[in-house]
């Protein structure tokens, strides 16, 4: 009797153990996301870092999952360079931001996998913006999808330009000015896509021989080429150059958030970049990859933007705080847009055309202007 009950114990504890193994494999094999994202970006560590942490502590909220995420800071010439070094290796899951004629590049060599993110985040998107050159918002074959708009623009120090007897500047053709000869700071179009992407824009408002007469002006005024595009606001907002060509909105912002002086304008035809998130193929993290993805689309991935001097990607959203708020900061600072799909957006820049040239304008702005600098500002 003994030995029935002992074995009658035995049995039901292994009945036990066995279910609670059922139960516990399909929870860990289902797990919703991993816990680590990593990405390479020339987006500025003062709006990845805040991303993902928003998207970290998402993650905590809705899965219970810790996420360890890290970013690579490097150029989009660069990050681009780096992922085709990986050949479908990648040490990271996803490239953001730059020129979408780059991520075009990455699909044609298979080294992006498609989004696939839910339907209705995908098609919260529009599939372009801005006329006569619809820009591209997401990628036709699903290879990559717009984050947030960003316009390519100018800076300028106030007390600087006053000193010089310049007038503020709103157009391209200002930076000409010969008061400005030595007051230009730029960053090199073979390390910033912001400045690739402005000098496309100069090459196809004036044409090709003309614009390069333009840029070659343009060098003439140029007083320091920085390392990073990053670094044109910061050499204007303190005073060191006058003024800055192909700044990102909100890397100005961010100056004035610091307490400096500066002032931004997107120019007639300035670049709006949609800052394109792809995932790598051979990425370690697909699901988290995808989930940062769709969270960044949703209202409060989008706040995250639009609180740093950036605009939202979907035409729901728009710019707008409490008074004094950094929102509201950010509408004054960026000239009173709070979307930019409330008015009609000039662009000339030609994804096909900016993919096709890409290489060639690196070369000749090494030629004729990087090469002969010197030359140009006698």
């Amino acid at each position: 009797m003994m030995r029935s009950t002992v074995a009658r114990a035995v049995l039901a504890l292994i009945a036990v153990l066995s279910a609670l193994a059922l139960v516990g494999t399909p929870a860990q094999a289902q797990a919703p996301i991993e816990g680590e994202l990593n990405l390479i970006t020339p987006v500025s560590k003062f709006i990845h870092d805040a991303a993902l942490k928003a998207f970290a502590d998402y993650a905590k909220e809705k899965w219970n999952v810790t996420v360890k995420v890290s970013a690579i800071p490097a150029g989009t010439p660069v990050a681009y360079g780096r992922i085709t070094e990986w050949k479908g290796k990648p040490e990271v899951d996803i490239f953001w931001g730059g020129e979408s004629a780059l991520f075009e590049k990455l699909a044609e060599q298979k080294l992006l996998q498609k989004v696939e993110i839910s339907k209705e985040a995908w098609e919260s998107i529009p599939a372009s913006i801005g006329k006569p050159k619809p820009i591209p918002l997401k990628d036709k074959d699903g290879y990559w999808v717009g984050t947030t708009l960003e316009p390519y623009g100018i800076v300028y120090n106030p007390k600087r330009l006053q000193r010089l007897g310049v007038a503020p500047l709103k157009d391209w053709d200002d930076l000409l000015n010969p008061k400005l000869k030595g007051e230009v700071a730029q960053c090199a179009p073979t390390r910033s896509s912001s400045s690739n992407a402005t000098y496309e824009v100069i090459l196809s408002l004036q044409g090709e021989e003309p614009g390069w007469s333009w840029l070659r002006k343009l060098a003439a005024n140029t007083g320091h080429f920085t390392a990073r595009s990053r670094d044109v606001p910061t050499v204007v907002a303190k005073g060191e150059f006058a003024t800055g060509f192909a700044v990102p909105s909100y890397m100005a912002f961010e100056e004035k958030l610091a307490g400096f002086d500066i002032k931004y304008v997107a120019p007639k035809n300035a670049f709006v970049t949609p800052e394109p998130m792809a995932i790598l193929a051979g990425a370690r993290n697909p699901k988290a990859a995808r989930a940062f993805i769709e969270f960044l689309l949703t209202e409060r991935g989008q706040k995250v933007f639009m609180e740093r001097g950036l605009f939202s990607v979907n035409p729901k959203y728009k710019v707008q705080g409490a008074a004094g708020s950094t929102a509201e900061t950010a509408v004054e600072f960026t000239g009173g847009v709070r979307s930019y799909f409330d008015g009609d957006v000039a662009n000339v820049y030609d994804e096909a055309v900016a993919a096709r040239r890409s290489e060639a304008l690196k070369t000749r702005f090494r030629s004729d202007i990087e090469a002969k600098w010197d030359e140009l500002k006698k």
